[in-house]
């Protein structure tokens, strides 16, 4: 105590300093902040971390100019919070966009604040996580504000497939501030809050003549079913960093480790007689193929990414036996699980996500084919759809693919499929793997036959059958040992624990290159 009163006045700078640093932009902004609804920035921060966990870095970092009389708004943290601690006892770095700080705009600092935190997070191996309510680049500092979201977007590609990177996107984001996001992993937006857009209503107008609102040019639901940017629509701020804290339980700390385990009660040696009363025996009628991964997975806890956008397919994570696994499966109910662009892009990322950082990918069929039409064609399904064959071909983590249905044509090869480096490929009996389905492959094969027929339709189904018992089964597929097995559906989930099992050590590496040219 007498070193401290030998140097009060020291100290009682360092409180006023501390004081204004926690401030942001003034007790005045912070209620104009909580009027709309909004939490603060140090207040999401402490929302989303382990309690008392968080430690700050750069909280009196300020702007260093003067043009437009900035010199008389210095605040401290110039627009930006950001440290460590700690998410369920797991380190992580975060930082927050502060609006109470001239609209939460970027400044050079803000960015030298942000690409600091990246380069820790690198270094020790810690998700990062970017809470964005931000106006942009500030406009004061030119060509600088510019220059810090460049820094920001290559270190966004640096730590790419390094370390998870995930944004909560908790007000505006407009021009540069939209891309980093866009460069991280997963992004969760709040509903009627959030909004991500390059250029905003009122540019829309001038430029186009469009009256739009900012919620349907880029809110959450906008991005959450029509643009596929947001992987999670969040109610509000507490749902959003549940969904965050969910997130990261699947994932490893860095791409160096494996995704943590966790002790189940789930039985692994569960079996579930009623598995195939699930699909009906009408194989055009649609079914729920959640249903089915819910009746497989530890609990029946499947954690969806993407819910709302490409609904015919379905990705997400999962647990068999205590074990992290990425899910992709088709989606009878939506499209009759037909792949298009949406689908193609959704999964191909995913499945990358996993290969990065070590989460094995189970995979559940059943499809028709890709998406037929002019729409398609033109929009790019040759050039879309190529990235799933891409991704599936690229990723070396333990792959198991179960056919559960229908398995035709270039879709059948696109999901999974064994000459495609998949490890384990199953099927259930019910499934029908084959170029064509029956009846428009012997419409194309015995077209004339069929229309010179005394009974066309008895012929048709003569012919169904007969090219269903030499085709279309998983049998055939099983004697060319592109089908490992046909398997009990009640024994699925314990044969898919022991495949996992099997493949725990499996070490499977890309020829050495650059990198891969994917066709983006």
């Amino acid at each position: 105590m007498r070193n401290y009163a030998l140097h009060a006045d020291k100290m009682d700078e360092f409180k006023r300093n501390t004081e204004t640093s926690l401030l942001g932009g003034g007790q005045g902004r912070i209620e104009a902040q909580h009027s709309k609804g909004k939490l603060t920035a140090r207040e999401r921060i402490t929302l989303l971390l382990d309690e008392s966990s968080f430690v700050e870095i750069d909280s009196m970092v300020t702007h260093h100019y003067h043009e437009f009389d900035m010199q008389k708004r210095v605040y401290y943290n110039d627009g930006v919070v950001g440290g460590y601690g700690t998410i369920n006892s797991r380190q992580v770095f975060v930082f927050a966009y502060d609006f109470t700080v001239l609209g939460g705009t970027l400044s050079q600092m803000g960015a030298k604040k942000i690409t600091k935190l990246m380069d820790h997070a690198v270094r020790t191996g810690c998700p990062i996580i970017g809470i964005m309510d931000s106006g942009g680049a500030r406009i004061q500092e030119g060509i600088m504000s510019l220059d810090g979201f460049a820094d920001i977007f290559y270190h966004n590609q640096m730590a790419s497939g390094v370390i998870p990177q995930i944004t909560a996107s908790i007000g505006p984001s407009a021009g540069g501030s939209v891309y980093s996001p866009a460069m991280t992993d997963f992004i969760v937006m709040v509903e009627k809050v959030g909004s991500m857009f390059v250029t905003g209503p009122d540019v829309v107008k001038t430029v186009l003549g469009e009256e739009i609102s900012f919620d349907e040019l880029g809110g959450a639901m906008t991005h959450g079913t029509k643009s596929g940017v947001a992987h999670f629509v969040a109610q509000n701020e507490y749902e959003c960093f549940d969904y965050i804290r969910d997130l990261l339980s699947y994932m490893p700390q860095n791409n160096s480790q494996i995704p943590p385990s966790v002790s189940v009660n789930d039985d692994p040696s569960r079996t579930n007689p009623d598995m195939l009363s699930l699909i009906p025996t009408n194989p055009l009628q649609p079914y729920d193929m959640k249903d089915i991964i819910n009746g497989i997975v530890d609990d029946a806890k499947f954690f969806e990414i993407h819910k709302l956008f490409a609904q015919n397919i379905i990705v997400g994570f999962a647990r068999l036996n205590g074990m992290a696994i990425g899910v992709v499966a088709n989606q009878p109910t939506q499209l009759a699980g037909a792949l298009d662009i949406d689908s193609s892009n959704k999964a191909a990322r995913f499945i990358r996500f996993c290969d990065s950082f070590n989460i094995p990918i189970v995979t559940f069929v059943d499809t028709p084919g890709y998406m037929p039409g002019s729409d398609q064609e033109h929009n790019g399904i040759i050039r879309h759809g190529s990235k799933l064959l891409y991704a599936y071909c690229e990723a070396t983590v333990p792959k198991i693919t179960l056919v559960i249905g229908k398995a035709y044509g270039g879709a059948y090869i696109a999901m999974g499929s064994k000459n495609l480096r998949t490890d384990v490929n199953y099927a259930w009996p019910t499934a029908r793997c084959a170029v064509l389905g029956a009846e428009a492959a012997v419409k194309i094969m015995n077209r004339k036959d069929i229309q010179n027929a005394e009974d066309p339709s008895r012929l048709l189904q003569e012919l169904k059958t007969n090219f269903e018992e030499k085709f279309d089964n998983p049998y055939v597929a099983a004697s060319h040992g592109t089908v490992d097995a046909v398997i009990d559906p009640a024994q699925t989930r314990p044969m898919l624990i022991k495949a996992l099992a099997m493949l725990s050590n499996k070490r499977d590496k890309q020829l050495p290159r650059k990198h891969g040219n994917i066709n983006l």
